[in-house]
This record gives structure tokens, sequence and C-alpha cells, in this order.
């Protein structure tokens, strides 16, 4: 007789606590940790790569603890195991029993399974007793079917007859005797007929369930879908606007940089007249001191006639009136730089007072502003530093900073897409601007203007654009040409108040020449999962023999480093001798692979693709200067995209951490800025006429790369 303990409930009980908690299967080699708790030990090393804690009570361990069977719970699982497939084997004997029980007998020998049921007789019969059925012509007009197992329903209750009829007006079968007495009258059909019609009825209802369902899983997956794209959308958004506000803060960053170098630089004069008076005065000391050393010495000599006969004159320098000079860094520049400070202070204050809904409407070329009404305009008092807006000049009307592109390259965002604003707004230009042109389209760029011209100009500027402006004037140029100010406008700028002082400087800025900005592809204008570049994840290593010899690899030739000293490198045809470059042994003829890049700076560094073919001793070997090779270049603080010898400048995004994806079938290759997801910022479109390697270019010494293990 089985104990309780060998019923499947109770085994059942004891199989949740004799379970691992990471494998959920029951435990396998058991081990003990010491908060208490058990895990099979493959599991538990599984889950100890880097830090060693318990999986399920989080309990951290400075150190790797000592695993040891535990011999009493790998018993005890045992003996589970073997009870369990006895009360495995004991459930299948008693489901093969039930299903003996369902089979059908014979009513006439009740051992062997019945063939057919005969309706007439309402009996069930083998093959051996239906043989009267089949041969005896008396028994012709009886009806057989497949074997039914409870012939008691089908009989009539009241007539003790077959229910060989169904009756419509009240839904349930009857016999012949219920046709005549008391169903007489009523429409009647036959079961199977009924029954077709039944099911009929039912596939049609199930139809249109399934419809309703399929179209309701439908609508779902597209929420989902809307719901995924929301997502994306917010942090393309959320990441445009963190590198807008980037740009700005690195446009104020520099401003800064220029007006601490413009304190610096008077400093510097004052210091150097301080140290020039000081050694004038430092000079003179000696020449008094030795004159009265001379004093001091014929004094001592008064009682000689030698003594009488002397004369002394002093030196000139006794002549010099020593004063302490007036020197201080109250210059025009200096005051001018402050005084710009304290203007964009309180213009920046002032607009970001407002609603963000009436901050600078931009709209498009060749239509006017709609009036907003502010807080401030709708106001009778007027701040006392600044004049009345009909009385101030205004700025030059300049061309906002980015235009509409064709809505096919901007598919997704729409032509007026917030990335496509931080874009232009990076390069400081509208997508019009080319070499040796301003930013205003139809207009080459001047140096100076007429008297006239800088006045009407200024007159027609608007303080709503004044924040444009400055974006689009200061991020031109990192050393602006100078532009010659007429006396009279040097006039009227020094009449203006000190809230109009940024709309002066503005209006002063020139334009100067850029690089032609990136027309970015459409195609790698959106994030991608980073999963999904993964998949085409490929291994590099570094190539010893093409290295320059000032760069060092470590970390088994993942990793190049740039030294100031040159290494012992052996002389081969392959090693790159001019430029400090380096390939990788692998190349790539067809495909398509991904590599990721870590960058220990975002300066003086490229990253591309090389031809076998290269030069490696001229001076047009370095990356992107040639047209067997191309590259995204970090040169000081400017981004660029090269290859032979062509220049395209593009937004700085300042990445840690740089994907490649080189696609051989498609011709393309594309560098990402992979953080959470890998947002593209540019593509080159490859004709890969031969295997194409890897190949990095760094300079600043300190600076180094390093290949990415891709999990």
């Amino acid at each position: 007789m089985a104990t309780s303990e060998d019923t499947p409930f109770s085994l059942r009980s004891l199989e949740d606590e004799l379970t691992c908690s990471i494998c959920l299967s029951p435990f396998d080699c058991p081990v003990t940790i010491p908060c208490g708790h058990n895990f099979c030990r493959s599991c538990l090393l599984a889950t100890w790569k880097e830090a060693y804690s318990c999986p399920q009570c989080r309990t951290h361990f400075s150190t790797k603890p000592e695993l040891k069977k535990n011999t009493v719970l790998s018993t005890v699982v045992e003996t589970f195991n073997l009870r369990s497939n006895k009360s495995d084997v004991c459930l299948l004997g008693e489901d093969q029993e039930a299903e003996l029980k369902d089979v059908i007998r014979c009513d006439t020998c009740m051992e062997a399974e019945a063939s057919q049921t005969c309706l007439t007789c309402m009996a069930s019969f083998c093959e051996e007793h239906l043989r009267p059925h089949r041969e005896n012509p008396n028994f012709a007009v009886h009806q057989l079917s497949e074997p039914v197992r409870d012939l008691s329903q089908r009989i009539c209750t009241d007539h003790h007859k077959l229910m060989e009829l169904f009756c419509k007006q009240h839904v349930r079968p009857i016999c012949s005797l219920c046709l005549q007495l008391d169903h007489k009258g009523c429409p009647f059909t036959s079961p199977e007929e009924q029954r077709t019609l039944k099911e009929c009825e039912l596939r049609d209802k199930m139809s249109l369930l399934e419809g309703k369902i399929e179209k309701s899983e439908t609508v779902m997956f597209q929420m989902n879908d809307a719901q995924s794209k929301l997502k994306a959308a917010a942090a393309k958004r959320k990441a445009t606007l963190a590198a807008v506000y980037e740009q700005v803060r690195d446009i104020l960053a520099q401003e800064e940089s220029k007006a601490q170098n413009e304190v610096d630089h008077e400093l510097e004069i004052g210091q150097t007249k301080l140290r020039d008076l000081e050694m004038k005065l430092t000079d003179n000391s000696a020449k008094m001191r030795k004159a009265k050393e001379d004093i001091n010495c014929l004094l001592s000599s008064s009682q000689t006639l030698a003594f009488l006969k002397t004369s002394f004159n002093l030196p000139k320098v006794t002549k010099f009136e020593p004063n302490m000079p007036q020197i201080n860094l109250d210059s025009k520049k200096v005051t001018a730089t402050l005084a710009f400070a304290g203007a964009l202070k309180v213009h920046l204050t002032e607009i970001l007072e407002q609603p963000v809904e009436t901050r600078l409407p931009i709209t498009k070329p060749g239509e006017k502003s709609a009036p907003v009404s502010t807080p401030a305009s709708t106001g009778n008092t007027r701040s006392k530093s600044r004049p009345p807006r009909s009385r101030r000049p205004a700025s030059p009307p300049i061309q906002p900073y980015f235009q509409p592109f064709p809505v096919s390259h901007f598919h997704h965002m729409g032509p007026h897409s917030a990335w496509h604003m931080s874009n232009q707004c990076a390069h400081g230009m509208s997508p019009g601007y080319n070499r040796g042109r301003s930013a205003f389209p139809g207009k080459e760029t001047k140096k100076a203007t007429t008297p006239k011209s800088t006045k009407d100009m200024m007159g027609k500027m608007n303080l709503g654009r004044s924040m444009e402006n400055l974006l689009a004037a200061v991020q031109l140029s990192q050393k602006p040409e100078q532009a010659t100010t007429p006396k009279s406008t040097e006039d009227m700028m020094g009449k203006r108040k000190l809230g109009s002082s940024m709309e002066n400087l503005l209006a002063a800025v020139q334009l100067s020449q850029k690089p032609e900005t990136s027309n970015i592809p459409s195609n790698i204008t959106s994030a991608e999962k980073r999963s999904d570049l993964l998949k085409y994840g490929t291994a590099l290593t570094l190539d010893p023999k093409t290295a320059h010899r000032r760069i060092i690899l470590s970390e088994e030739f993942t990793k190049a480093s740039v030294t100031d000293e040159q290494e012992n490198y052996p002389n081969c045809p392959q090693r790159f001798a001019v430029c400090s470059q380096v390939l990788t042994s692998q190349s790539f003829s067809r495909g398509r692979h991904y590599w990721e890049v870590r960058l220990s700076c975002n300066n003086f560094i490229g990253i591309g693709l090389a031809y076998r073919s290269i030069d490696r001793k001229g001076p047009n070997s370095r990356l992107g200067r040639n047209a067997q090779s191309w590259c995204v270049e970090w040169f000081n603080v400017k981004l660029s995209a090269w290859h032979n010898s062509s220049e395209t400048v593009l937004a700085n995004v300042n990445p840690k951490r740089v994907g490649v994806l080189l696609d051989l079938e498609g011709g393309v290759v594309t560098f990402y800025n992979v953080s959470d997801r890998a947002y593209p910022f540019h593509c080159f479109a490859l004709p890969f006429t031969e295997a194409v390697f890897p190949a990095f270019w760094m300079f600043s010494s300190g600076s180094s790369i390093s290949l990415c293990k891709l999990e």
C-alpha cells in the first residue's frame, strides 16, 4: 500500500522545494551558498561572471564562496526522481484503464468491441454478431450507424420509440408517435439535417468571431507599433534638443573663452609694462647704489690732499622721478566684452521668461512673422535700460539658418524636422550655403558696407529674430573676417543703450566662408536598434605590419595608442611611414559586417576604410586624402568626412563609441553614434572595386582607439 508521501499531490508540493530557481528544474549537483539558498552548481557558476551575489536574495559576496555538493539534498532529489517516475507509471495505467472503459462493448457477447449499432434493435453488435443484420434479408430494413454509447438518450421517454425526427417549432427531437399526437402540424426535419443546419450556423458565427479577433489583434499590433514609433520619435526629439542645446553651450563656451582671453591679453600687457618699469627702476637703483658707494669711499679718505682735488657728479638716473603707473584692465575691448555678456544675459532672460509658443516664431522665407503679444509688450511700463521699440535700431534681416529639404530626404520627420534644424544650426548656414557664398542665397559675402547701407540694414532688424541671428552669425566662422565699420555706424552704435548692444554686435558681424555641408541621405536619418546591427557583428584585430612607428598595439592587437617615441618595428612594405595610421588584419569583399570602436577622446582621430592599394609612404597616404580611402575625422572641435581630398563638414556628435556598418552588397558604409541605440551621422557610397580594410588615424599623443567586443 502506498504511503501518503507517494501521492501525486505530495510529490508536486515536494517538487517546488527541490527545484533550482535558475533553471526551474530539479537540482543537478546541488550546492549551498553562505546565505542558505541552494542552486545547481553549473547554473550558479554561469551567473557568476563578474560579481558574486545570490540570484535569489541578491546578497553580495566580496570573494567567490567555496562551493561544495550538498549530499543530503542530492539524496532527497534522487529519491524524489524515483518516486516521480513510479507515480507517472501509475497515472499512465489509470489512463489506459479509463480508455478501456470508454470502449463500447457488444450487447450480445459483452466482450468484443462493438463495430456498429442498430437503431431498430436498439443494440450494439460486434462483427460476429452483426452477421444476421448483414446476411439475413429480414434485417435489411434495420438502420445501422456508428457505435452509440448511450442509446437511452435516443429513446422517447413518453412512447419508448426511437426519436428519428426533430421538431423545429419546439426545438427538440421527437419520435413518430409524438409527431402524430403531441406535435401534430409542427414543422419537422431529420436530426441529420438539423445537425447540418446547426453546424453551418455555428461555423458562420465562428467565422465572424475569427474576423473580429483578427481585426482586434491587427489594431492591437498597430497600437503597439504606434507606441514604439512614439517612443522612438520622442527619443529622437530629445536627442535633437540635447544636440541643439549642446551646440548653444559650445557657442557660449567659445564666447566665454574669447572674453577670458581678452582679459588675459590685457593682463599680459599690464604685467609687461610693470615688468619693464621694474627693470628700469632696478637698474636705476643699482647705479645710484654704486654712486653711493663711491661717495662713501671718497668720504673715508677726506683727510688726504687727493680728496680736495676730486670731483663727483651724480648719475643721470637721479633726474628720473619714480611714480606708480596707472594700469588697469578697463580697456575698450574688455569693457565691450563685459557689456556684451551683460546684454546677452538680459536678452536671454527676457526670451526665456516668455512662453515657449511665443519664442522666436520662425516662418518660411518670404512670410512675415505674426505679431506676438507677450507679457512685456502688454504692460504700459518699459525697462529703463531699453528704449521704445520704435526708436531702437533693428537688426539686419538674416536668412533663417535652416531651409526645408525635399520631403524624400526627411520622410519620417517632415521638412521642418528638429533634426534638420539642429544639423543646419550646427553648421550655421542654410542648405544652399556653398563655399565662397554668404548665408544669403544669391548674394556674395562683402567685406564692408557703406554707412547708408549699414543704417538701412540695421533699421530693418526685428528684435524677435536677434537670437536666431546670433546663432547664424557666431557659428558660421571660428575666425570671422574683420570688417571696417564706417564712422557714422560707430557713432550710431556708440549712442545706443546697453539693452540693444547685442543687436549692434550682430549687425557688425560678417559671415565668412565655410566648407560645404553634408546632404545626409534619407536612409540613415533614423536611429536603429543596436541588436539589429549586432547580428552582423565581426571580430577585428589590428595588423602590426601596417602600424606606424608612433602607434603602440596592445590588448591582443585590439587597442592602438599614440606615443611621442617611435617603436622599433621591423621595416616592411605594408607599414605606414608618414601618417600615424594602422589597418586591421581582416579585409572584406562581400556580405555585411559591423564593428564598434571606443574613442579615448574626440580630437585628432579618424575612422574609415581603405583599399590594400593605399599609399603607405607618400604625403597623400593619410585617410581620405586619396581615392583609395574614406574616413570620418575629428580634427580639434570639427568633424568632417573625407574622400579623395574632398572635405564635407558634419555636425559634431562627440560620440564615445562609434559603430560602422559595411554593406558591400548595397555599396554603403554607415557610421553610427552608439549609446542605447545607434544614431547614424554619415554614410559613404563606395564602388568596392577591391577588398576593403577597416582603417584608423590618430595624431595626438595619448590618444587611443579600442576595437569593442560585441555581445
